[in-house]
């Protein structure tokens, strides 16, 4: 599989006249075309800074982003990359730019300077491809976080880019909203093999990712499957991230002497390690 995003030394910090504050050191990672990527990591690890990286938003201090093939802090591959790389902030509130659902989708194609029919077509596939085509003549301060949220995505969809970069897409959400976006980000990788970098604290969220990688002080502490990861279960806690309640109660009966499969870390596959132990 060949990489949409190649990382080599990256290097990141914010200076002014008195301090400079280094928030991403010598970091290095691949993101394979295609895949699930979940970033974790506390309040100050750097994910939010590495988001704003991944599209040349930001250019790095010392190494380098490669989006195919194509460096950020080269000028003329700027608008290139925004095509390729899609970013979605954490309050969809800040992304909304017209009053009504269609208008807002449509901003983007409308400023790559496309003719109306093309515009017309990539909102209707869009709307549909989040599930918000029923909302399409909605008034968009009259949706609900998480369908206003689905809304900023297809904005994005619209574009048809290659990536999508989320930061922290679900922190302003409650639980429903935040399981009607995680369930469109996961079909927008599976239908439409659209490569996801998903940041987040929510360790759940990781579920069914093909690759975690947990930031601590602007580096990467650990890199795996879900399964590696949610199995350090003492690590993570040492990095201040919560675990799924899962991977709790495994550790907790562990801790009694009662071994379940530590790799279990969804919901159903728990409850199956849990009948198989009851069954011995």
């Amino acid at each position: 599989m060949d990489n949409i995003i190649e990382i080599k030394n990256l290097c990141f910090e914010y200076s002014d006249d008195e301090t400079t504050n280094t928030v991403i050191s010598d970091l290095s990672l691949d993101i394979p075309r295609g895949s699930f990527t979940v970033v974790l990591g506390h309040n100050g690890s750097g994910k939010s800074t590495l988001a704003k990286l991944l599209n040349g938003m930001l250019k790095p201090k010392s190494g380098s982003v490669i989006v195919d093939s194509m460096d950020t802090t080269d000028e003329n591959n700027e608008i290139e990359i925004k095509r390729r790389v899609g970013l979605v902030f954490q309050n969809p509130d800040n992304q909304l730019v017209a009053s009504v659902v269609e208008e807002d989708v449509a901003f983007g194609p409308e400023n790559l300077g496309l003719n109306p029919k093309t515009i017309r077509q990539r909102v209707d596939n869009a709307l549909s491809a989040v599930g918000m085509s029923e909302y399409a003549k909605h008034a968009t301060h009259k949706l609900s976080g998480g369908q206003k949220q689905r809304v900023a995505i297809a904005g994005i969809i619209a574009m048809e880019p290659e990536c999508i970069v989320l930061d922290e897409p679900t922190a302003m959400l409650d639980p429903k909203g935040r399981a009607e976006v995680i369930d469109t980000i996961k079909k927008l990788n599976k239908e439409k093999n659209i490569t996801v970098i998903l940041i987040t604290h929510y360790m759940n969220e990781a579920e069914g990712a093909d690759n975690v990688v947990v930031m601590k002080d602007g580096k990467i502490a650990m890199q795996g499957t879900p399964n590696e990861i949610f199995s350090k279960y003492s690590a993570l806690h040492e990095f201040s991230l919560t675990v799924p309640q899962t991977t709790e109660l495994i550790y907790e009966l562990k801790n009694n002497s009662i071994f379940v499969d530590d790799t279990a870390i969804t919901v159903e596959a728990c409850a199956d390690a849990l009948y198989d132990l009851l069954k011995k």
